[in-house]
């Protein structure tokens, strides 16, 4: 991400907060880049993912944004949220609870 936006990368966590549409800088913030950098990526046609253009703004569906980002497919438990992206990565082990066989 450019040093010039001065706001983080968006975190796991938040991005399970977002509304149904989020604004430009939202969404690059969520994808790690400029927000000039989303203007031009917008203006080539090559933006990571769908970009609604309403007036004269751009809002990006935040369900296209997490399927682009490659969360859609995870599952998600509240552990999962409060240990970050890192703990999702890990498989959970199954439990048995004495059930053996």
């Amino acid at each position: 991400m450019s040093g010039r936006s001065g706001l983080p990368p968006l975190g796991f966590a938040e991005v399970f907060d977002l509304p149904l549409c989020v604004d430009l800088r939202t969404a690059a913030r969520a994808f790690g880049i400029s927000l000039g950098t989303a203007y031009r990526l917008v203006g080539l046609g090559s933006f990571p993912c769908f970009v609604l253009r309403v007036g004269g703004r751009y809002r990006v569906p935040t369900a296209f944004m997490l399927r682009a980002l490659g969360i859609e497919e995870r599952p998600v438990y509240a552990v999962d949220l409060e240990a970050g992206a890192e703990h999702v990565s890990v498989p959970h082990a199954p439990s048995h609870h004495g059930t053996e066989v």
